[in-house]
């Protein structure tokens, strides 16, 4: 029988959470207690447990392996219910407990005795137990023990609360005087999530990049970062996580709202907490736009002013020489083009990169040997353009292309192409590098963030993307759409039997079946552990359709999967949820809705569908 929940539950969690205590490493003080509770009262278990949100984690363990478990088997989220000890002799034979994962599984509790560990201000926050594989019955010197130690562990927890109070005060003294710096700085500061979010922003950055606070917090740095210089941030951003380095600058560009681009100087420090972990990220931004127009401007003055000296003395051979060689031993392929697109040069790499020897290249257009053919008429006219003086939508850019080699495979360049006099004639210069390796780790990089790497399905990420479109094609098309939400039954009980791989073999089955079951217009994502969502499309009779398919999916999945031992055998309870046309729901309102309805077919009994069938 799963254990209610408190009346005060929402500022119990506030207070726990408040407290510093979950997830953090074991504390001798803690330890010191429950190892007292295993020797005085001869029991295997003795543990300090949390009751968080959806788990009861173990402070202090002695006996136990695992460091959580869910709460909706949790004995101690029953005995934070009550005033006084919970005590159960045989649990085999309590109602609430008989039929309990952790009474007919490992550990396989018979007895426990837990005592209310509770705040200053009365709110329990978890137990002091002890608990046994055999039945057996407390005597009341041992229930004197359990008490008087329970004393010591709350004593404890309420000195942690006294000394998160003064710190919060103190905080917020801080916190005051941090905001007015914040807020009025001149320069652009944000707070950003440890993914990439921005948590909080300043006017000045708002201004910089044209965004509102509000607007910025649904945004990540990610997408307001020009592509092109997305990599080397993120890299950066990468060691200054894993300590590689304290803090990092560099000099990018972010998209403005009004799609122009804003050059900046980036300054990137991180925030961390006791336990060494990343709460944010300090970034400080600086405009530089002016700064990049002077630096551009001078670096335009400087090549004309090059080439008109160069033009000018008897040092153009002796450059030309040098050039020559520079080229020639250049990493990338360089290629030489006179004014009507014919070869001129062809380096070393250009040999390697592209399979044609210089002696096959010179004299020859370039479309006949690199060019694929569907450019080849953009690459005639752009030559054209070029002989009759009308500006160019190329020169000087970075460019990424395909190109053909001499074999006929392809593969993917980025190019720069200037334009250059020399001797009075128009000419063409070229440096080429291989991106092709690139390309495939960023396409492999993108399919990854979007997939669940063990079954090959979209990810949570995905169904995010895919449902809102998903739904403007609903309202289009005027047909009805339903996204059902699936979580395995008994899936703990196949990891604990058989283990993790046969867990993992058994997700994947259950992928494949979800697949087999669906028509090419549905899609099926897995969330994350043994939850699933199946997103059906172009529905005639909404929810009748939906329950049809529903129902298909519970029949497969309870079909035995071959695992190393044997078979393992599953379940699936599903909630379901309709989108019709002309509906105000989001892709949240959609996926909490299916969710909830999942929780509620649960409840009514494993391999259920909720709503039922009407």
């Amino acid at each position: 029988m799963p254990p209610s929940f408190p009346p005060d539950e929402d500022e119990r969690r506030a207070l726990l959470a408040s407290l510093d205590l979950l997830d953090t490493d074991a504390e001798e003080v803690f330890d010191r207690i429950t190892r007292l509770v295993s020797r005085l009262l001869k029991v295997p278990i003795a543990l300090f447990t949390l009751v968080d949100t959806e788990r009861q984690w173990f402070k202090s363990r002695v006996g136990m392996d695992v460091s959580e478990t869910p709460r909706e088997h949790a004995f101690c989220a029953h005995a934070i219910l009550q005033d006084q000890p919970l005590i159960v002799h045989d649990a085999s034979l309590d109602a609430r407990f008989a039929d309990n994962p952790l009474v007919t599984g490992d550990p396989h509790i018979r007895f426990y005795a837990g005592v209310p560990i509770r705040s200053s201000g009365g709110l329990a926050v978890g137990t002091l137990c002890a608990i046994d594989r055999d039945a057996r019955v407390l005597t009341a010197d041992e229930l004197c023990i359990m008490i008087d130690l329970a004393d010591v562990v709350q004593k404890e927890v309420q000195h942690r609360e006294r000394v998160a109070a003064v710190g919060r005060h103190l905080m917020g003294a801080s916190e005051a005087r941090f905001r007015s710096i914040f807020d009025l700085a001149s320069i652009g500061i944000a707070l950003v999530s440890p993914t990439g979010g921005w948590l909080s922003v300043n006017n000045a950055l708002c201004r910089i990049v044209g965004y509102a606070p509000d607007e910025m917090q649904r945004l990540t740095f990610q997408d307001i970062t020009h592509p092109d210089d997305l990599e080397l941030d993120i890299g950066l951003l990468g060691q200054l996580r894993d300590g590689e380095i304290e803090q990092y600058q560099l000099e990018k560009r972010y998209i403005h709202k009004d799609g122009r681009i804003v050059w900046i100087n980036l300054n990137v420090s991180k925030k961390t907490n006791g336990a060494g972990q990343i709460e944010y990220y300090i970034a400080v931004i600086k405009e530089i736009g002016a700064q990049k127009e002077a630096e551009a401007a001078l670096a335009a003055l400087h090549a004309d002013l090059e080439a008109r000296v160069a033009q000018r003395t008897a040092e153009l051979r002796e450059r030309e020489t040098e050039l020559r060689s520079v080229i020639e031993n250049a990493n990338d392929a360089y290629i030489g083009l006179d004014q009507e697109g014919r070869v001129t040069v062809w380096n070393r790499a250009a040999e390697q990169t592209f399979g044609f020897a210089a002696s096959e290249t010179i004299g020859l257009p370039l479309e006949r040997l690199i060019i694929p053919p569907e450019l080849a008429g953009a690459h005639q006219g752009g030559m054209l353009r070029n002989l009759s003086g009308q500006p160019s939508t190329v020169l000087g850019k970075r460019l990424e292309l395909p190109a053909v080699r001499k074999d006929g495979s392809r593969l993917m360049v980025e190019v720069r192409i200037n334009a250059l006099e020399v001797r009075g004639q128009r000419m063409f210069s070229a440096f080429l590098h291989d991106i092709s390796e690139r390309k495939q780790l960023e396409a492999a990089r993108e399919y990854e963030t979007r997939h669940d790497l063990l079954t090959g399905l979209p990810n949570r990420r995905a169904l995010q993307e895919t449902l809102p479109v998903a739904q403007s094609r609903a309202t289009r098309s005027g047909r009805s759409l339903a996204l059902l939400f699936i979580d395995l039954d008994g899936f703990k009980a196949v990891n604990d039997s058989f283990g993790h791989e046969a867990g993992d073999r058994l997700l994947c089955e259950t992928a494949a079946r979800l697949r087999t079951a669906l028509r090419k217009t549905d899609s099926v994502f897995r969330l994350a552990g043994d939850e699933f969502t199946v997103l059906l499309e172009c529905l005639a009779d909404s929810e009748a359709d939906a329950h049809t398919v529903a129902h298909k999916i519970v029949d497969d999945l309870a079909r035995p999967v071959a695992v190393e031992d044997g078979s393992a055998t599953v379940g699936a309870s599903i909630g379901l949820a309709v989108f019709t046309p002309g509906s105000r729901a989001t892709a949240a309102d959609l996926l909490r809705e299916a969710d909830q309805r999942m929780y509620q077919a649960k409840r009514a009994g494993k391999g259920q569908v909720f709503p039922q069938r009407s």
